[in-house]
């Protein structure tokens, strides 16, 4: 992500049209309850809590999710979005009731064809009471049917629902599923999908990955997308508008799928276009540097709705309409760094955004930019003698306040171009797809990668990760430090 502003607009969606399901009867009220303290082979309440301090209540315990059948409908005019989503989960633990984060009311909910007991504790959590207790390794499938207005809600001081009443584009971080379908939502549970979006059938729809079908039935159109590699909760996204839509396949032979909406004036929509064209090249780029693209597509989506950041949405970025090259290397590089090897935790965000930022710089060097140790030297020399949060903040655990701090993003370019200073430009690039293959489709943390790198360099370098990550000012202008002169 770059550019993060936090949005309080409001949507407008309605679609009456999914087949409707009885009520299930409500759970009745009592302590949610947590798993772990029972006796083996006892059935126990999964918990409501993911394990994350950053943010508690994100993600659930007692059950992974293996994939996700999101099918939602909506109406521009009234604000109103109706969902039925199937999730197909592995309890990992013995189960007589377990929890999914939404945000939306609840109307009815089965497990494995069953209708079961449910209640909303607080609005970001649905605790589910099966007919019957689930075991320990069973795979089952639970679905929700639900109904509300998005842009009505609000969680962790965020408003994320983005629309007006000819578009929207649902897309945030580090939130944005339980505005619209119920999850285990946090990235360290990892999912494939199957997204089915109903719209008027004027409109087009766009989501992750290979787009299977469209039907269109009387004034309305269901558009069926895939996503079949493991995807974070937060990355699953869909815009339906008016859009001007290119498909074709990269030199390297990667499919691509652009779309920039008709809200856009003219000139401003075709720059749009053609800013977007460059994405098949720089994602091949891209495929040279790292490794294997890690998805079956690329492309990209420019919104006209006001949006203030561009986020990597899985296979398909979004952007507002100030789209630039950099912004767009940025988000293709959260293809490898963020997407197909996402943070354990939030607190790892710096592997996401640190390794983006400095992959641009590495783009730019390759097209007629300043060298990579250019660059981190003027970034040294406009920053060493900084006061402020840039060098006190430990990009290795920023705090749920500061996920999204400059010097995540920055600072974190300038750690990675400090570690090519000190392991040199082959050892990196080795480091690199190193990484990017052994997490591929997985989960890591930042102690994973300083690990890493520490066995590729074949040398120690906890004092080089310790003075940029976590020394609480500008480390010291050593060449141990990637650091080539003095603070002027």
């Amino acid at each position: 992500m770059r550019n993060r502003i936090l949005l309080v607009l409001l949507l407008v969606l309605c679609l009456p049209g999914l087949a409707a399901v009885p009520a299930a009867q409500a759970e009745p009220a009592g302590p949610a309850g947590s798993a772990g303290s029972a006796a083996a082979g006892t059935p126990s309440a999964g918990s409501d809590r993911g394990g994350d301090p950053y943010w508690p209540l994100d993600g659930n315990g007692g059950t992974d999710a293996r994939h996700y059948d999101v099918r939602v409908a909506y109406d521009f005019a009234s604000g109103r979005l109706t969902g039925r989503t199937a999730a197909t989960m592995v309890a990992t633990a013995d189960l007589k009731s377990f929890s999914l984060d939404l945000l939306l009311p609840v109307t009815a909910v089965t497990v494995d064809g069953r209708p079961a007991r449910f209640r909303k504790p607080s609005k970001h959590e649905l605790r589910i009471v099966p007919k019957r207790p689930i075991a320990q390794g069973s795979r089952f499938q639970v679905v929700v049917t639900y109904a509300g207005r998005p842009g009505a809600v609000g969680y962790a001081g965020e408003r994320n629902w983005l629309a007006d009443r000819r578009e929207v584009v649902a897309m945030n971080q580090p939130h944005m599923a339980p505005w619209w379908f119920p999850s285990n939502d946090h990235p360290s549970d990892k999912a494939t999908f199957d997204i089915r979006v109903t719209a008027p059938r004027g409109k087009q729809v766009i989501s992750n990955g290979r787009r299977v079908a469209r039907k269109v039935s009387g004034a309305r159109a269901t558009t069926h997308w895939r996503m079949t590699d493991p995807m974070a909760t937060y990355l699953a996204f869909f815009a339906a508008g008016d859009f001007v839509v290119e498909k074709g396949r990269s030199a390297a032979g990667i499919p691509f799928y652009n779309a920039v909406s008709k809200q856009l004036p003219a000139a401003l929509r075709a720059q749009s276009v053609r800013m977007l064209r460059r994405t098949a090249g720089m994602t091949d780029w891209l495929q040279r540097r790292l490794g294997t693209y890690p998805f079956g597509s690329t492309g990209g989506l420019v919104t006209g709705l006001d949006v203030g950041f561009a986020l990597e949405n899985q296979t398909r970025p979004t952007y507002g309409s100030w789209i630039y090259p950099s912004v767009m290397v940025h988000e293709l590089a959260h293809q490898w760094f963020g997407d197909s090897v996402a943070v354990r935790r939030w607190r790892d965000i710096w592997l996401n955004e640190g390794f983006a930022s400095y992959l641009e710089v590495e783009y730019a060097a390759a097209h007629g930019g300043p060298s990579v140790a250019s660059w981190l030297d003027d970034r040294w020399d406009a920053t060493c003698d900084s006061t402020g949060s840039f060098w006190r903040l430990d990009i290795s655990n920023p705090g749920a306040a500061r996920v999204f701090d400059d010097a995540v993003y920055d600072r974190g370019a300038m750690v990675i171009a400090a570690l090519r200073n000190v392991i040199g430009p082959a050892q990196l690039t080795t480091l690199l797809r190193t990484w990017v293959r052994d997490h591929r489709g997985g989960n890591a943390t930042v102690e994973q990668f300083e690990a890493l790198a520490t066995q590729v360099h074949g040398a120690d370098l906890s004092g080089f990760f310790d003075a940029w990550l976590r020394g609480g000012q500008a480390p010291a202008a050593t060449p141990a430090n990637g650091l080539t002169h003095a603070c002027a």
